[in-house]
């Protein structure tokens, strides 16, 4: 039997009932979500067929993932957690941001090694005064639609949280600390008398990072990687995605899309208390 989760801003419970008579499957409505039940896998086409026509996500859950069972949401912090990728909103203010937004989105895609490309980015940030790193997180940087109903349903129900990025220390501190996260890991920006040097510090948080994170925190939380959530949308979150019971691609890219094992593509971060069956 499979399990079937439709969740969208918009789909109402006509839309639903439509969905489950096309797909010939048993439907339940949630708080917030429908669930759907049926014996056979739908075919890929005609999933994504009715995406599109009830603007809906419409996913169907891995046969041996049990959601009662996870303890750890592990996500992405760029363009997943917050609504902006924080090294093209600081290369505004070097007036270099259309060079380094190009190279973030090869990245993303995989098109680019992400370690090579975030030291060419970092380098174009050379002697920007540190205030503007604040002046970003005060007036550009928000979560993204959904995020405090996530985190208030994933503390309730006794998720614990972490926060993984390929970018900096001193945006995922300060979420951690303003939301009350568990667990942050970014990379730590080289500062000299209150300005950028162009440089990042020790290791740099890529694809592999990423991934030893997660497997680092079930280590710390006795857990099982079958019991972690991890959600990104890029190319460097995939490893990680990988590794963990459920796989998010939350408005990913392409690539990302393929080879994750569910997607939110109209939810916004609410999407994940659906997912979980919470």
């Amino acid at each position: 039997m499979h399990t079937l989760i439709a969740q969208g801003p918009t789909l109402t419970i006509t839309e639903a009932h439509d969905i489950a008579e096309k797909l010939s499957a048993d439907l339940e409505a949630r708080d917030g979500y429908f669930t759907m039940s049926r014996d056979e896998t739908p075919s890929t086409a005609q999933l994504e067929e009715l995406r599109q026509l009830h603007r809906a996500d419409i996913n169907i859950l891995p046969s041996d993932f049990d959601a009662r069972s996870v303890k750890l949401l592990i996500t992405d912090m760029d363009s997943t957690f917050i609504n902006i990728e924080c090294i093209d909103e600081i290369a505004d203010y070097m007036g270099v941001k259309p060079q380094v937004a190009a190279i973030t989105e090869a990245a993303m895609r995989g098109e680019l090694d992400f370690a090579g490309s975030l030291t060419k980015r970092v380098a174009l940030l050379k002697g920007l005064d540190v205030a503007a790193l604040e002046d970003v997180y005060r007036e550009r940087l928000r979560l993204n639609p959904g995020g405090e109903a996530m985190i208030a349903g994933l503390k309730k129900s006794g998720i614990k949280i972490g926060l993984v990025s390929g970018g900096f220390t001193m945006f995922t501190d300060k979420l951690k600390a303003r939301y009350g996260l568990d667990f942050a890991r970014a990379n730590t920006l080289d500062i000299t008398a209150d300005k950028l040097t162009g440089r990042v510090l020790g290791e740099i948080i890529g694809a592999e990072r990423k991934a030893a994170f997660l497997s680092e925190l079930c280590r710390a939380l006795d857990i099982q990687p079958s019991q972690v959530v991890a959600m990104g949308d890029g190319a460097n979150d995939l490893l990680m995605m990988q590794r963990a019971g459920l796989s998010i691609a939350y408005h990913a890219k392409p690539k990302v899309q393929d080879q994750a094992a569910t997607r939110l593509n109209y939810c916004g971060l609410e999407g994940v208390l659906g997912l979980l069956q919470l």
